[in-house]
Order: structure tokens, then C-alpha cells, then sequence
């Protein structure tokens, strides 16, 4: 099956703006973010969605919540919001219950994914914005035709727009490691939660 590219569909998307919507962006940290806000700050009023229950161990949460917020802060003078969600991991923990032990990029990260967009899409509804969408797919490891078929689906099931995108696409991802180096941002080796902790740790060990 041909894959889709998302970057050449968000692009159609905001050709025909005339003025700019408003979009609840879901966000796993301040790096990943750094180039997402920097690029769709020029097409949309922006509000950040820091929910990642995820995160194994809450004084990395805070860690990573409030680079997040500083980084907002510094980059837009708080003209991007933000909202946090409730941390709890077990509630990450019953998402993705009986696929605990699978690798990085496994039927566990989709989950989790889903689980995290889930509640954007619902927060997104009732607080009317135009569109939802995630930070999620400017990383390398993860799979933008897996993310954006997830955003797709809640779209249907909530009946709110999700923002079609590839933020890796346009030398993102690089954007985001100058602009981390640009803010002196915290950047994590792993995704948060423990088992991908675990694994950055046994990648490391062998290499």
C-alpha cells in the first residue's frame, strides 16, 4: 500500500485559510514541540495539551512539563496556551494492558497514542476548537501513517477535524535539535514511560 504524504496534505489544508483557526496541539515535550509551534504559529492560534501520563516517574513529569511551559513562555511571550492534563499513570498503565513487553514502535506505543489523542480529540470537541493534532510525529521512531490514521479515526468518532501533518518532513526534526540547542532545552533519550526507558538503557549498554 502507498504510504501517504502528510506534510504535502497539511498543506492543502491550510491553502485555503483566510484566517487563522484555532488548534489544540497535543505535546510530549518542549523539544519535540519547538519546531511544531515555530511552524504552525504562522497558521493557527495555538493551545498546547501537555497530557502524557506515560511518563513513569512524576518529578520527570514535572521536569518535562515545565520545560514545556518555559519554552512556550520564551518562544511566544504566552501568546500559545496551555493546558495541563491529569497525570495518573494508571491510567497509561490500563491503556495499554496485556502489551506491556512489546518493543518500541509495537501495537504498545499505538495504545498509548490513541489513549493520549482520545483525550485531546474530547477536550478538543468540548472546548470547540477547529482542529486537533500532535507533536508525536516529528520523531524519526515514530510512524507518521500510524499517528495520522489514529488522529483520522477519532476525527470520525468525534466529529472534529484532526490536522493531517509530518513534522519530521521540512528538516523538522534537525529544526528541533537547533532549537532545543538555541533554548538549552531538556531533552530525554526515551519516550517516557518505563518500558521504552528500559530499552534506551539496553540500546546503550550494547552499543
Amino acid at each position: 500500500m502507498n504510504k501517504i504524504n502528510y506534510q504535502k496534505e497539511f498543506e492543502k489544508i491550510i491553502s485555503s485559510f483566510t484566517s487563522k483557526p484555532n488548534l489544540l496541539l497535543h505535546s510530549c515535550c518542549a523539544p519535540c514541540s519547538s519546531y511544531v509551534l515555530e511552524y504552525l504559529n504562522n497558521f493557527f492560534n495555538i493551545t498546547v495539551f501537555f497530557y502524557n501520563p506515560n511518563i513513569n516517574i512524576e518529578t520527570e513529569y514535572q521536569k518535562r512539563k515545565e520545560e514545556q511551559k518555559r519554552f512556550i513562555k520564551e518562544f511566544s511571550n504566552n501568546e500559545i496556551s496551555f493546558i495541563e492534563g491529569d497525570y495518573n499513570i494508571q491510567d497509561f498503565y490500563s491503556a495499554i494492558k496485556g502489551e506491556e513487553l512489546k518493543g518500541e514502535g509495537s501495537i504498545r506505543c499505538k495504545k498509548c497514542y490513541t489513549f493520549r489523542l482520545e483525550k485531546t480529540a474530547i477536550l478538543a470537541k468540548k472546548n470547540k476548537y477547529d482542529y486537533f493534532c500532535t507533536t508525536l510525529s516529528i520523531s524519526p521512531l515514530k510512524d507518521s501513517q500510524v499517528i495520522n490514521k489514529i488522529g483520522l479515526e477519532l476525527e470520525n468518532k468525534y466529529n472534529i477535524p484532526w490536522l493531517k501533518s509530518d513534522f519530521k518532513k521540512k528538516n523538522g526534526y534537525k529544526r528541533s535539535i537547533e532549537l532545543s540547542c538555541e533554548y538549552n532545552l531538556y531533552r530525554q533519550n526515551y519516550c517516557g514511560c518505563s518500558f521504552s526507558k528500559l530499552e534506551a538503557e539496553n540500546k546503550n549498554r550494547e552499543n
